[in-house]
């Protein structure tokens, strides 16, 4: 995949970006679904900059979308195919997004939401050097299915702080998906925190939105809002 990535920005309030944020949108949308909430964090992380890629491919479900990669839900096996096709263009853009505001892995924090989740989990997890934290919302980590989430620890190479956030009425990705997530991480030695939001479906609600912010910022050594 030849790819370049790119997408909505929202430049640093402090005009010196100390950390950055990408934001992995889920299928069918784009990177104008996600970039609203570095908009509200950036009040609480001044120094830093949110970029929303646009994923690598039109959504065969939602011409007006992209994606990751495709989902029809006839190859039980297609979420590990589909991150692993799509991981060397992301891990191209986070290369080239690091360079550009001369961070550190460490000052790198990857928000996902669905099929995003799935992306900043498959590749937040096995980059050359420990980002700084990874923040997934209604998605669930991914694994190959003829070798069972063992084998995850055979490819994973470092283990950043994971907070996963699911609803309670998902009907798209069950609720299920975030405690059998945070087992497989927890079995891999990756510190992982989990939230279920009370009442909510497939999305990202007030709570979910706090408890993430709070996430991040702890995760940067940035002092919490009084």
């Amino acid at each position: 995949m030849s790819t370049t990535l790119d997408g909505p920005r929202i430049a640093p309030a402090s005009g010196t970006a100390t950390q950055l944020v990408v934001f992995l949108h889920g299928y069918g949308a784009d990177g104008n679904d996600l970039i609203d909430l570095g908009a509200q964090w950036q009040r609480w992380m001044p120094d830093t900059a949110f970029v929303s890629p646009n994923a690598p491919e039109p959504c065969g479900m939602s011409p007006m979308g992209r994606q990751w990669f495709d989902l029809t839900f006839q190859n039980p096996n297609e979420r590990w195919v589909g991150v692993n096709h799509a991981a060397p263009v992301l891990n191209a853009f986070l290369d080239s997004e690091l360079a550009r505001y001369n961070l550190k892995p460490a000052q790198l924090a990857l928000v996902g939401f669905s099929q995003g989740t799935m992306m900043a989990l498959h590749v937040g997890l096995r980059r050359p050097e420990q980002i700084g934290a990874i923040l997934g919302y209604s998605g669930i980590i991914v694994f190959d299915e003829a070798r069972g989430p063992e084998s995850l620890a055979d490819d994973i190479t470092s283990k950043p702080p994971v907070m996963l956030i699911h609803g309670d009425q998902d009907q798209v990705i069950p609720p299920q998906a975030l405690p059998i997530s945070k087992q497989i991480l927890d079995d891999l030695g990756v510190p992982t925190q989990a939230h279920i939001s009370r009442g909510l479906a497939h999305g990202i609600d007030g709570e979910g939105f706090q408890r993430g912010g709070a996430f991040l910022l702890n995760s940067f050594g940035i002092p919490l809002p009084k």
